[in-house]
């Protein structure tokens, strides 16, 4: 059977199904407004099922390719929820020291895409770090409906401590080369958001699709920005204006990007909204942004 993507269903159902991942409507409420729009023996139900992440469809880097090393690893996170752990990656060739990238994740822990994720970053070149923010709940625990409702339990304040800890862990690694950026998805890109703010010494910011900052706190951003936005995204790009009329303002250094007709999510390749075309130009530019910030030693 074909793959299906975002064209094989109803806008509308895509709102609703992301309404649902955030938290928004219940399941409930998603069958009951999906109903209203079941097309070619499609029930409620299956456009439920087809759209939930299947992690077999995609895996870009394999956990034992050669060109990489990978561990579990743990830091302390003293004002956060105490020990955390994550996959750490690099490349396995070259003594280092290398350019390091925080990988955060969506609101529904360290699930198999981010850890791709990590690899893939890793295969680019540099030390990257992908933390599990589920760690003081037991850690991801294999489905991302459990993932979601196990964050949502998490003090909020605490778990971003937690991503911050793991920025300073990766940054200060006996293999950075004292460069340090993020990249992030969804919570992850509010969260690369919050660390610009934080760090004035944060050499690279990468936010897929996360939420903006209090324009207050723009003044504090010293980090170059690379924003990834989808063209369909209402619910985020609603507070884009805002945000890029501060940076301007500020004199900040970014740029944005906005890909026309996906939607929110569409890196993720192991769901329908998953965009080739706009994931694969995004992570090239990526990629290209951390080699121009974070090659060179601090």
């Amino acid at each position: 059977m074909n793959r299906l993507t975002a064209k094989d269903f109803d806008q509308r159902v895509l709102d609703l199904f992301d309404g649902y991942v955030h938290g928004r409507v219940t399941k409930r409420e998603f069958l009951d407004g999906a109903a209203t729009f079941a097309v070619g023996g499609m029930s409620a139900a299956a456009m439920f099922e087809a759209l939930k992440p299947d992690y077999a469809l995609a895996q870009q880097v394999a956990p034992d390719d050669p060109a990489i090393v990978t561990e579990r690893v743990s830091y302390d996170s003293p004002e956060g929820h105490g020990e955390i752990s994550g996959l750490l990656a690099r490349p396995a060739t070259g003594a280092g020291p290398f350019g390091t990238v925080l990988v955060v994740h969506e609101n529904r822990g360290l699930n198999p895409y981010i850890e791709d994720v990590v690899r893939r970053v890793a295969k680019a070149g540099f030390l990257a770090l992908g933390p599990d923010g589920l760690s003081p709940l037991g850690g991801y625990p294999g489905t991302d409906e459990q993932g979601r409702e196990m964050q949502s339990q998490l003090d909020r304040a605490k778990l971003l401590q937690d991503f911050f800890a793991g920025f300073e862990w990766v940054h200060n690694h006996e293999l950075s080369n004292g460069r340090a950026g993020a990249v992030g998805f969804c919570y992850g890109g509010g969260v690369c958001n919050a660390l610009a703010v934080a760090y004035p010494d944060m050499a690279a910011s990468v936010p897929y699709y996360g939420s903006q900052p209090d324009v207050a706190d723009v003044p504090k951003i010293e980090a170059p920005l690379m924003l990834h936005y989808a063209g369909l995204d209402d619910r985020i790009n609603a507070g884009w204006p805002a945000y890029e009329e501060a940076l301007r303002t500020n004199g900040k250094e970014f740029s944005a990007h906005f890909y026309p007709d996906v939607n929110h999510g569409f890196h993720n390749d192991t769901t329908p909204r998953y965009d080739a075309a706009a994931a694969e130009l995004s992570w090239d530019r990526t990629i290209l942004f951390f080699e121009n910030h974070l090659a060179q030693t601090a």
